[in-house]
């Protein structure tokens, strides 16, 4: 079959040229249409696979280093309790000593079994070498035993004490020798931490000091639980403080207040408010709260307080959409059944818009839990070696606790770096897992 000019063809087929000229058109424009719809589709898969990939990278890696946070390796060695070493009284039943056993030595009963199994290391630096490779927190490992148990004196025990941060960074490979990074490391030391694995006296087990214990400046006694009590503390105050102001602020502008010139330029502030930078906050928190009332500086309460300012404009607008998606006809139907506006709000309006409330309200927390600059500003960057156990109590935070480790020098607090990041986003994802539980279980289908 010959083809024929489309002009030929319109005048067999009874149509008029310029009729198949349009449809012709018509095709070359839907063609190009598929086409731009084809590779935007291609971009955004792109884009998706692009922002995945890097999101899969940053938290592989935020695990791989992270985990070596909960693992410590620790050395077991053979202790001779022995009293001679401890300069204990002879002659005094264990259960008489307490005071003297709370002021013993008992490190040097980690010493001297550490003689006992390199005999061939002597000298003051060999063997200051060799009494380096334990933690500080050996002679307290062995006086909580003690004292727990005082019978052990005069007993001889395998106990699994912690090693140094140095070499625990060695036994997990993090650091070579013959590396830069090994360069603080004895020769005495290389020969003794081979020597201990061969004999399997050296062994990675699970670090509860990390979790139980607060900042130290040793990185394998250094933990999170004094940044995680002072993070629970100043969410506790945000809780107190901007919840009810956001959530009574929105019902007013939502259900009570007038419309007028005065509320609308309220309304444009606080939508301006949640987009100031954090930092704001933080430096107006210096101002009324440390320089004017003269808190206590780095104390949990004024860090909640801070913090209730920043999120205090987010739980306004979130309390205000979830008021708004109430269907007026609730409303409607309650005012033609003679309830008073205060009754429609308290038994309708609010009961069906608490679901959206607390969601707000738990992503508004969870983003208090996690912002730094406010805190710097008010002094929480200090060294905070204990727990507090109160809101006056100078206080760190889980935020701020990253940030210190991340600043340090030692190589051996990159692992708790990266550990208490999943600290962290272990509490933020099961505070948002808490917002969509809430959200689904308690929304009203309309």
């Amino acid at each position: 079959m010959t083809d024929l000019h489309p002009d030929t063809f319109a005048e067999n087929a009874g149509l008029h040229p310029l009729s198949l000229a349009a449809c012709t058109g018509e095709r070359d424009l839907m063609r190009k249409r598929r086409a731009q719809e084809t590779r935007a589709g291609w971009y955004g898969r792109i884009a998706v696979t692009i922002a995945c990939f890097f999101l899969i990278v940053l938290v592989v890696t935020i695990i791989k280093t992270g985990m070596g946070a909960f693992i410590q390796t620790q050395v077991r060695l053979p202790i001779q309790f022995d009293r001679e070493i401890l300069h204990l009284p002879q002659g005094v039943a264990p259960e008489k000593l307490g005071e003297s056993i709370h002021k013993a030595n008992f490190r040097a009963l980690a010493h001297a079994s550490l003689r006992e199994l390199f005999p061939s290391v002597t000298g003051r630096a060999g063997r200051f070498q060799l009494y380096g490779m334990l933690s500080d927190e050996t002679g307290r490992v062995l006086r909580r035993m003690v004292e727990k148990d005082p019978k052990l004196l005069g007993t001889r025990q395998e106990v699994w004490v912690p090693m140094s941060a140095t070499i625990d960074m060695v036994v997990k490979g993090r650091i070579k020798p013959g590396t830069p990074a090994a360069a603080q490391l004895g020769p005495k030391q290389l020969d003794a931490i081979k020597k201990l694995q061969e004999t399997h006296r050296v062994a990675r087990r699970f670090n509860g000091m990390f979790l139980t214990r607060a900042d130290s400046r040793e990185p394998e006694q250094a933990g999170v639980l004094g940044s995680f009590v002072g993070s629970l503390y100043i969410v506790l105050v945000c809780l107190l403080v901007a919840m009810p102001l956001g959530v009574g602020a929105a019902i007013y502008l939502e259900e009570f207040a007038p419309k007028n010139r005065w509320t609308d330029f309220i309304e444009v502030n606080i939508n301006n408010l949640a987009a100031v930078p954090s930092i704001i906050f933080g430096l107006l928190a210096l101002a009324i709260f440390l320089n004017l009332f003269e808190m206590p500086r780095s104390s949990a309460l004024v860090g909640g307080l801070a913090l209730s300012m920043l999120v205090l404009p987010t739980m306004v607008i979130t309390t205000r959409h979830a008021l708004k998606a109430v269907p007026p006809s609730i409303r409607d139907a309650a005012a033609g059944l003679g309830a008073s506006p205060m009754q429609i709000l308290l038994h309708h309006t609010l009961p069906l818009a608490l679901p959206g409330i607390m969601t707000g309200a738990i992503l508004s927390l969870a983003r208090a839990l996690g912002e730094t600059a406010p805190l710097l500003m008010i002094g929480m960057v200090a060294f905070i070696a204990d727990v507090p156990h109160t809101l006056m109590d100078p206080a760190s935070a889980l935020p701020v606790q990253i940030y210190l480790w991340a600043d340090s020098p030692e190589r051996a607090f990159m692992e708790k770096t990266a550990g208490a990041i999943l600290v962290l986003l272990g509490v933020l994802v099961i505070l948002n897992a808490l917002a969509v539980f809430l959200r689904r279980k308690f929304e009203y289908k309309w």
